[in-house]
């Protein structure tokens, strides 16, 4: 039986109905933000026209949390492994810490505001994402971290495990899922979720069990979750890997099969559904091929970058495209606490390029990280807005 919460609910709408929004728009007459960054091109554009600069002024109001981001950022390029992806366009890594480096000496600095603002303008670079039609039109969107109950141990009330990464899985040198190495040595394609599942090939590899069988689910979805243990003791289990099959929504599916009217889709129709039909979680799961694994983290939840992910400055986008660790900045409306109720309000704030997309594959779309627990699922499943993502470097 599925579980009526708030965090459930903002997540699961958001998720589904996302699901059937993240191909590309163009057959539907709208934006292709998924359209693939065109052979020969470059994700970024560096502006020339001072007046199509934006104003940092607003996001030079609100510096909270983003030191630390930074540092986040920096820590990640001290690794030698850093370099291997680099350049990034004509970004160099040297480039990319000196641009950190300069931004962090501007903040210990003191200057805020329109000071702050015309320090920026004065030494920095700007480029922007090219979008997803060439102009700059970026679709944002969000995810957070949920919080669930679960067990180190099976039993009748958790018995849904999220599983660790298995031995026979093999990475390229740059992470890349190359496939499964067979007993005789061959590497052959990673079997799909519906194959993982039904042939139970990870048994013995559950690093957690949870009481849901679709909040498994929105775990794979989200990468990361906190769960909360029978002692109460609360603990993170974080992205580690996943099959190398790309992601299919089950909404667009359920929707496709004519379940569910597209004008009708909502967590509470997708809930009587399966009440209705248990028997169908299953059958709708496993259409999505990707299947992720797993590792027990300490802190914070950690991006593709292995690096703590911070609400409100940590973005995903493709990183095959775009600069590793590097600063940023989102101008976009985005829902915003107002009297305790989520309003969609302008937005201009400072991020840090540190994690990945599972269904981001273009330069036209952005997910902005929102944080943990009920709140940040409120914020992450309203937020499906148009704006413009830029990039900093020092000149």
């Amino acid at each position: 039986m599925l579980r009526k919460t708030l965090l459930s609910a903002f997540l699961l709408v958001w998720m589904f109905f996302l699901g059937c929004k993240t191909q590309p728009e163009s057959a539907q007459g709208g934006p292709a933000y998924g359209r693939p960054l065109p052979p020969g091109m470059h994700a970024l554009r560096k502006i020339t026209d001072p007046a199509q600069i934006p104003d940092f002024t607003a996001a030079c109001t609100d510096l909270r949390d983003l030191r630390e981001s930074i540092a986040n950022s920096l820590s990640y390029l001290s690794k030698p492994s850093s370099r291997g992806f680099f350049p990034s366009g004509d970004i160099t890594h040297t480039r990319t810490v000196e641009s950190l480096e300069a931004f962090l000496e501007l903040l210990e600095s003191g200057l805020q505001g329109g000071q702050l603002n015309q320090a920026i303008r004065e030494n920095f670079d700007v480029y922007i994402s090219i979008g997803c039609d060439d102009h700059g039109t970026v679709l944002f969107t969000g995810y957070y971290t949920p919080i669930f109950d679960g067990s180190t141990e099976r039993s009748a009330k958790f018995k849904y495990p999220l599983y660790e990464q298995p031995d026979d899985l093999v990475k390229g040198p740059n992470g890349e899922i190359l496939g499964r190495r067979t007993s005789d040595g061959q590497v052959i394609p990673y079997p799909q979720r519906a194959v993982i599942e039904a042939a139970r090939m990870l048994r013995g590899k559950e690093l957690i069990w949870l009481g849901d069988a679709f909040e498994a689910y929105i775990t794979h979805v989200q990468g990361s979750a906190k769960a909360r243990l029978p002692d109460g003791q609360l603990t993170t289990v974080g992205y580690a890997a996943n099959n190398g099959h790309e992601y299919r929504s089950v909404g667009q599916q359920m929707v496709k099969d004519g379940v569910i009217g597209s004008d009708q889709l909502s967590l509470s129709a997708m809930i009587e559904y399966f009440k209705a039909n248990p028997d169908q979680i299953d059958t709708y799961v496993r259409r999505n091929p990707r299947f992720v694994f797993f590792r027990n983290e300490d802190g914070e939840p950690r991006g593709s970058l292995n690096e703590e992910v911070t609400p409100m400055r940590t973005i995903a986008t493709d990183k095959s495209i775009f600069p590793r660790a590097a600063l940023g900045l989102i101008s976009t409306t985005l829902p915003q606490l107002v009297g305790g109720q989520p309003a969609i309000q302008p937005y201009s704030g400072f991020v840090l390029d540190q994690d990945t997309g599972g269904a981001i594959r273009a330069p036209g779309r952005c997910d902005v990280y929102m944080g943990v627990g009920d709140t940040a699922g409120q914020l992450a499943g309203q937020t499906y807005q148009e704006g413009q993502l830029y990039y900093l470097f020092v000149k």
